[in-house]
């Protein structure tokens, strides 16, 4: 499950089954492994748990940021934490194209927020009204341990929204130690951003690194130059 777009292959599955308890997912995480549900021949879904070889990742220094995209920061105000639950509703909204976002995923992942282990960061455009009518327009949400951020998803309700929003995650990752940022299947679009791919021997190597790092504070107000502030 990508930032944008799955791209599995049936190489990367690895199991079916288990569950999407808290501890269930942070262990799956800590080893490199993350769910995906798969239709099942009932017409339900599956729990399908995924290691991808290769897996694509964005390195933190190598984020790239085109003219058009550096203008549009200065469009948005990127957030943390302040709208999970609407993230997450907007990524798994079923119009989408590619959806995968069942509603035990989307709880599961708020109950991880709740407990402080899921993140959103997110970019608001101001209003017609003032500032206490800024509206949400893009946003992506994963998890986090320690020095690792798990992209999830994100979308947009205006261009290069979520875009903002990734510049500001990797601000936040970069000024907080972290080391590696998942975002699982490469895609054109990622890969124009500079996400790379690299085999599940050397992922799995630059994860055991990154769990090891503290990681940034989440959330808390912090100055950013990624829109008008971080926090």
């Amino acid at each position: 499950m990508p930032l944008v777009g799955p791209g599995p292959s049936e190489p990367d599955l690895v199991g079916v089954g288990a569950d999407l308890q808290p501890g269930t997912l942070l262990a799956a995480y800590r080893s490199g492994v993350f769910p995906m549900p798969v239709p099942d021949p009932l017409g339900g879904s599956a729990l399908a748990w995924w290691s991808p070889d290769p897996r694509a990742v964005l390195p933190l220094d190598g984020l790239r940021v085109a003219r058009s995209l550096a203008r549009s920061i200065r469009r948005f105000e990127v957030r943390v934490d302040t709208a999970f639950e609407a993230v997450v509703e907007a990524c798994a909204d079923s119009h989408r194209s590619g959806g995968w976002i069942t509603a035990e995923v989307a709880e599961a992942y708020r109950h991880l927020h709740r407990l402080g282990w899921a993140h959103s960061v997110e970019a608001w455009a101001a209003a017609p009204g003032g500032p206490h009518r800024d509206q949400l327009v893009g946003g992506l949400y994963g998890l986090a341990i320690g020095g690792l951020f798990a992209g999830e998803s994100m979308f947009h309700r205006r261009p290069d929204a979520s875009k903002v929003a990734l510049v500001g995650l990797v601000e936040l990752l970069s000024a907080g130690d972290a080391s590696l940022l998942d975002v699982q299947w490469n895609t054109p679009h990622l890969a124009s951003l500079g996400a790379v791919e690299v085999s599940r021997a050397q992922y799995l190597a630059r994860l055991d690194e990154a769990l090891v790092r503290p990681g940034p504070r989440w959330p808390g107000s912090r100055p950013s130059s990624a829109g008008r502030g971080l926090g």
